[in-house]
């Protein structure tokens, strides 16, 4: 029924989301995003590799410029919130076990945004976080 009802979920130009069938417009509340990350492959290594995603609905997108993956943190306990984006302007939030899988991926590498700490999919290289560094 999920699966039903995300294929006629959509997201407008305001942000809202609405569910909409060939008889009628319905506006729906979403708390964080639709959809959820419940699986991770690769394909390749290094910086050829590739990374796919499944949602709980089963759409499946590879980590590219097309669907960049986005780090929000929480501002009172600075807790990292993983997303890609999947279709029409959602996004999907990563689970627990695909965001550390994620991170045991990622390496160092200098950007023109500082010294980072990310992962590479299909040639771009995606921030999870920046290196603090040490004296």
């Amino acid at each position: 029924m999920v699966k039903l009802f995300s294929s006629a979920l959509n997201r407008r130009t305001d942000g809202s989301y609405w569910l909409t069938t060939p008889i009628e417009d319905g506006r729906i509340e979403v708390e964080d995003v639709p959809f959820v990350v419940i699986h991770m492959w690769l394909r390749g290594e290094d910086y050829n590799r590739s990374i796919h995603f499944r949602t709980n609905v089963g759409d499946e997108v590879t980590l590219n410029k097309s669907h960049p993956l986005r780090i929000n943190h929480n501002p009172v306990t600075e807790e990292p919130a993983p997303y890609v984006l999947v279709r029409g302007g959602m996004e999907a939030r990563l689970n627990r076990s695909v965001y550390y899988h994620l991170v045991d991926l990622g390496q160092e590498e200098d950007t023109p945004q500082g010294h980072l700490y990310g992962v590479w999919s299909c040639g771009s290289f995606f921030p999870l976080g920046s290196i603090a560094e040490t004296l």
